[in-house]
């Protein structure tokens, strides 16, 4: 599969943000209290990376498309990104040892990206 420019870009983007967050733990907490933080973001970033892919693959497909069936191709994909998203923040509230700040840090770096990829 051949990942266009923004797509490249938004990724390197969250591995940055995500390595900047862990980064930011391990100073703070100094100790190994930091890992349930790293897999949360880990964990974000992970499903950040994957929600990339999926609207890729979703533009691509729905420019070949007619008009009305794009429109609801994409209104479905985007409610699947939105319940992979759900899923994942309720698996970083409910497991112990995964942090729920990490994991939300790791799925607002996909915003985040998608903001810097607009000013660069």
């Amino acid at each position: 599969m051949r990942l266009s420019d923004l797509t490249r870009r938004m990724i390197v983007t969250i591995l940055i943000i995500g390595f900047l967050c862990i980064l930011i733990s391990v100073l703070y907490y100094r100790s190994l209290k930091f890992l349930p933080f790293m897999l949360g973001v880990l964990l974000g970033s992970a499903v950040s990376i994957f929600k990339v892919f999926l609207l890729e693959h979703t533009v691509n497909k729905a420019l070949t498309m007619e008009k009305t069936k794009a429109g609801g191709y994409v209104s479905i994909q985007h409610f699947l990104r939105f319940l992979i998203t759900g899923a994942v923040l309720y698996l970083g509230a409910v497991v112990a040892q995964i942090s729920i700040w990490g994991v939300a840090a790791g799925i607002l770096s996909f915003q985040l990206a998608a903001y810097n990829i607009k000013f660069t």
